[in-house]
């Protein structure tokens, strides 16, 4: 009758968990456009490099104000995939928590409640982020050169 009980317990606990596993899912998700955007960033930085040895002197301020500009949001997506991060390990965190206060029978509400919180706020911080990125991408193509 013991063994049942904590089956059904460590049932219940898995049953807890699958919520935060498809948050999970969802960061790995942004950490890969992320991580994408930052490529593309470091490519063109590298392009522009390049680029800058072989122009005239009077030609290379619009190449410098593009890598100062690349560089801006380098920055940001190097920020968003640090809370993306955080985010992800708090919600392991959460899930661990979890399982730790059903097998141990411990009350955890608390704990797990404010990990969940500073795991959201990390996440709206990643967002945040990446909007501000988007909106560096674009000022030049809806504003012109």
């Amino acid at each position: 009758m013991a063994v049942e009980i904590e089956v059904i317990t460590i049932t219940h606990a898995i049953q807890q968990a699958v919520a935060p596993v498809f948050l999970l899912a969802g960061i790995g998700a942004i950490l890969n456009v992320l991580t994408n955007r930052l490529a593309r960033i470091i490519d063109r930085s590298r392009t522009l490099h390049r680029r800058l040895e072989n122009l005239p002197d009077e030609r290379t301020a619009g190449v410098h104000e593009e890598l100062a500009m690349l560089t801006r949001r380098a920055r940001v997506v190097h920020r968003s995939i640090g809370y993306s991060t955080t985010s992800a390990l708090l919600v392991c965190v959460v899930i661990a928590m979890l399982f730790i206060s059903a097998v141990l029978a411990w009350n955890s509400s608390l704990l797990v409640a404010g990990l969940f919180v500073l795991a959201m706020a990390c996440l709206i911080g990643a967002l945040v982020g990446f909007l501000r990125e988007i909106q560096l991408a674009t000022r030049i193509m809806l504003n012109g050169p």
